[in-house]
């Protein structure tokens, strides 16, 4: 038995994006077969990157003027929803880089050029901690930094991060954020990790590099009473869908292999007439819905604010946090009890299931989607108290 995985109420139900999600589903299985190449190699396979490009996978947040679709934050999440049916740090890279198009859309419309105008296939990748400086100089800045972690690196020409800003005397100017091309930083390989292992999450390391003024933007101060849409959950939103594809890809192998299965030192001969077992299958797969639902309230409260030209108030854009935690708490929980489910069996390096799960652990405790940060942040809104954890809102 195979789950379906469509969009769910509140998600882009947008033709194209229909269309984009039918094309991935097509390449599924080129994804699956590299993805153990993957892991060994700790990067995703050129092979599935370039299948990926084909079919528009990166196209997801690159304005329309480029060639991309333009769409907003719940067609990113579906995306990266269905890619991690086959490979959650393939699906990593990808939503990545799909954030890395949709922050791009925020600089001036000439760095946006100079992105994508030349080459409208560009790929950006994001990293959005300020672990660098930026000190002004004649016409631009002088950046210098290290940026962990930078997961697509490999697979990208353009970087975007943050960087405190300087003036031209060293003094602390606020913060900042920039666009710099692959030829004016180098990767450090230091990615040794014990799931998303091909996602190549590496460091960049930039020594003194010139950004022109148009390539760099200041980012106000937080204010939690306006909307900050840069800051809006941008990236935990993206990166919920590998998430979600994850759990799902587990729920879908355990339903294929475990049922028949007998249950070892017992007399269950099959596993579907155990009533645990049953049990088991049920709570997963509402965990599951749950965790859907959610995200979709997250990516709907998101998108409305391009939609309906509204900003969204403190209270709203927190519960969005709150969502994406609650999300990824859901699918954990999911995977735990799946795993209980289908045995000891499923840690064999050769069951895919254990990559999953691996994947899935190493990404649900991503500080950009951290369920107690999420909580705290919803918390503090709801009582109307001063936030000193959220810089990311």
């Amino acid at each position: 038995m195979e789950t379906t995985v469509t969009p769910t109420f509140g998600a882009d139900t947008s033709p194209e994006l229909a269309a984009l999600l039918e094309r991935i589903g097509e390449i599924r299985p080129l994804l699956a077969a590299n993805a153990r190449e993957g892991e060994e190699n700790r990067r995703v396979s050129e092979e599935s990157i370039r299948a990926l490009a084909e079919v528009g996978a990166f196209k997801v947040s690159l304005p329309t003027r480029y060639g991309g679709y333009g769409l907003g934050h719940g067609a990113a999440m579906d995306v990266g929803r269905e890619i991690a049916l086959a490979d959650g740090g393939t699906a990593w890279v990808v939503s990545l880089i799909n954030s890395g198009a949709w922050y791009t859309r925020i600089f001036p419309e000439q760095a946006q050029d100079d992105v994508f105008a030349g080459n409208p296939d560009a790929r950006v990748s994001v990293v959005i901690t300020p672990s660098g400086t930026a000190r002004k100089v004649d016409g631009g800045y002088r950046v210098t930094g290290k940026w962990f972690y930078n997961s697509g690196a490999w697979h990208a020409d353009w970087a975007l991060g943050a960087v405190q800003l300087l003036d031209e005397d060293g003094a602390p100017e606020g913060e900042g954020q920039f666009l710099i091309p692959a030829s004016d930083y180098r990767i450090d390989d230091i990615w040794y990790v014990a799931g998303m292992r091909s996602s190549g999450s590496n460091c960049l390391v930039i020594e003194d590099a010139f950004i022109p003024d148009h390539r760099l933007r200041k980012v106000p101060e937080v204010d939690p009473e306006s909307d900050q849409p840069y800051r809006a959950v941008a990236v935990p939103l993206a990166l919920l869908g590998p998430q979600l594809g994850l759990g799902r890809a587990v729920f879908e192998l355990v339903m294929k292999s475990s049922p028949n299965k007998p249950i070892a030192y017992t007399s269950i001969q099959r596993r579907s007439d155990w009533t645990a077992f049953r049990l088991d299958i049920a709570k997963a797969a509402m965990l599951l819905d749950t965790a859907d639902l959610f995200a979709a309230r997250a990516a709907e409260d998101m998108d409305s604010i391009d939609r309906d030209g509204r900003p969204l108030d403190r209270c709203t854009r927190s519960r969005v946090r709150a969502d994406i935690g609650w999300a990824v708490d859901h699918v954990t929980e999911a995977i735990s009890v799946l795993l209980n489910a289908a045995g000891s069996g499923v840690f064999a390096e050769a069951n895919p299931i254990q990559r999953f799960w691996r994947d899935q652990a190493v990404v649900a405790r991503h500080g950009y989607i951290s369920p107690p940060v999420a909580y705290e942040i919803y918390g503090t809104a709801l009582l109307g108290v001063e936030d000193t954890t959220a810089t990311i809102l």
